[in-house]
């Protein structure tokens, strides 16, 4: 698959090139950052140059992982990250992000969440995206729900962070969410 470029009121999301690689590692030296997600800790250069060099790359070129860098349009700086990892070949993809410690709290993530998904389930035919977060990360957990993830529950030692299993929460959002027709009928259990 080509990488895609897609574009918001404020944002335009692009894939990672190596000329981010400095913009990267600056960003995941936040503790926030390197505590909630499965970046590596502590975080160095080449571990930036892995991703914007060969992970990204490769993931879009194996129609596996799609990620954008997330720029703000007035000034272009790299304010986040957000990929989709296909999951199963029944059409689930989970969605990840992190977000530059300067950026947070100006609904930034959510207006990128909300462009991802909408191309998620268009372009690539997404019947579910899935969002896991540790137990306790509740900025990942406010971003995700205010951009229409339904919370689901959690999922015990579901997330290998750090040598350490943890316990994660698990919410999803299905293209019905977003008013779009998904590729299969869906036929909710009734309860």
């Amino acid at each position: 698959m080509e990488p895609t470029t897609l574009t918001t009121e404020r944002l335009l999301l692009r894939t990672f090139t190596a000329g981010d690689t400095e913009a990267v590692f600056r960003s995941c030296q936040d503790p926030d950052i390197q505590r909630w997600t499965t970046v590596p800790s502590p975080y160095e250069w080449h571990h930036a140059a892995e991703y914007t060099e060969r992970m990204v790359p490769d993931g879009w070129r194996n129609s596996t992982m799609c990620t954008f860098a997330v720029l703000t349009r007035d000034g272009g700086s790299l304010a986040a990250s957000v990929s989709v990892t296909l999951r199963t070949f029944s059409g689930t993809w989970e969605i990840g992000f992190w977000t530059g410690k300067e950026h947070r709290g100006q609904g930034i993530m959510t207006e990128a969440l909300a462009a991802v998904s909408h191309w998620a389930f268009v372009r690539l035919g997404a019947t579910r995206l899935e969002w896991r977060a540790e137990v306790g990360n509740a900025g990942s957990r406010a971003v995700a729900e205010k951009a229409g993830f339904r919370m689901e529950g959690s999922l015990r030692a579901a997330l290998l962070n750090k040598d350490t299993l943890r316990d994660v929460w698990i919410g999803s959002l299905l293209p019905s969410d977003l008013d779009l027709t998904s590729t299969h009928p869906y036929l909710p259990a009734r309860v």
